[in-house]
């Protein structure tokens, strides 16, 4: 029998006669693995003003001197990435290389299956997503590496509907449209809040959308439900008045990842310190200042204040080194989605975690 799985980012199924090496030349033949930034509905789109009137925000980088750089440090975000948003519009990093021996330049992307296509072809070299999308591409057969991760935790994730739905529970979404970033962390979530409420993932109708596609979908009642992460979550629930009807709480860690690949820490060892240096410095400022985040953000994102201070108010902040407990969470979320044919083959999630 010929068993299909389906790619989460290039939206094409894998063949179970394909085999491995042939999923690794299909996942690299996808050539729109780039996505623009998303604006939120009603709002304006990415952006890096002068913010210096945020008094307690983390302090600019002195002008880096004109020589040429020696090092290229190409890193990739989504809106949901505070803690790299804040080193961007910050220029940390930047400042950190003030010799100028790293040139760093910022890739933002609609979400994490996208990025990840983007590690995996060469394109940037660091990247940022929710606990799913590496499962999905260490089996599609990416070269990645966790090399740390910031607990987001299982509020900033959720299956919203419309405020007048007749659906009230998890178990009423049986035989319903259910909109999601194909791949991305909210996949994980779903298919736990199906199965702790009884149903099978067969049991609905999914419809796979980046966050810029479901939100329109969701507004107009084209789906019964989306699920989706913060910020995308807090905007819906603050301009919309979309109704929790569950979150990851009691279901999901809802972590999110740093990664890279092997062969920028073998050429740049150096840079991935500081980087970690620097990730661990502002996630520390960030978690007693939130308020603050949310007021630079939202003038460095063009997201309402309201929004994001709703979406910092629920999440985790601590960046740190991967732990045995983590990946074995992680092992367990392959797993999960190797046992519903979602993915094409079993993979050890510990032999793509960075050892340095």
């Amino acid at each position: 029998m010929n068993v299909e799985w389906f790619n989460p980012i290039s939206s094409q199924p894998y063949s179970a006669q394909e085999g491995g090496h042939s999923s690794r030349r299909r996942f690299l033949r996808q050539g729109s693995w780039f996505v623009g930034g998303i604006a939120l509905a009603g709002v304006a789109g990415a952006c890096s003003p002068d913010t210096s009137s945020v008094s307690d925000a983390p302090p600019k980088a002195e002008p880096a001197p004109t020589t040429a750089p020696s090092k290229a440090l190409r890193v990739g975000y989504q809106k949901s990435s505070t803690i790299l948003n804040l080193l961007k519009n910050r220029r940390q990093l930047e400042q950190r290389f003030g010799d100028n021996s790293v040139a760093v330049t910022w890739n933002e992307f609609v979400a994490g299956p996208q990025m990840l296509e983007a590690l995996n072809v060469g394109s940037i070299d660091i990247a940022y997503t929710g606990e799913t999308p590496p499962v999905f591409a260490q089996a599609a057969g990416a070269p990645l590496l966790y090399f740390a991760f910031e607990p987001n935790g299982p509020q900033a994730e959720a299956i919203l509907v419309q405020q007048d739905s007749p659906i009230k529970t998890v178990a009423d979404l049986k035989g319903k449209k259910v909109a999601l970033n194909k791949g991305s962390n909210v996949h994980y979530l779903l298919v736990k809040a199906l199965e702790d409420a009884g149903l099978k993932y067969t049991d609905i109708e999914t419809a796979f959308l980046p966050p810029g596609d479901a939100r329109p979908a969701f507004e107009q009642k084209a789906v019964d439900a989306w699920v989706i992460w913060d910020p995308f979550q807090a905007a819906a629930e603050k301009q919309l008045g979309a109704r929790t009807l569950r979150d990851g709480q009691g279901l999901v860690a809802n972590r999110g990842f740093y990664l890279t690949t092997q062969s920028f820490v073998d050429s740049q060892p150096d840079t991935l310190k500081v980087i970690l240096e620097e990730l661990e410095s502002v996630s520390n400022w960030a978690k007693d200042n939130a308020p603050s985040v949310a007021k630079f953000l939202s003038l460095a994102l063009g997201i309402p204040e309201e929004v994001l201070v709703l979406s910092e108010s629920r999440r985790g902040y601590g960046t740190q080194l991967l732990t045995e407990e983590v990946v074995t969470y992680q092992q367990q979320v392959a797993d999960v989605f190797y046992d519903l044919k979602l993915i094409p083959k079993q993979i050890d999630v510990s032999t793509a975690i960075w050892k340095g």
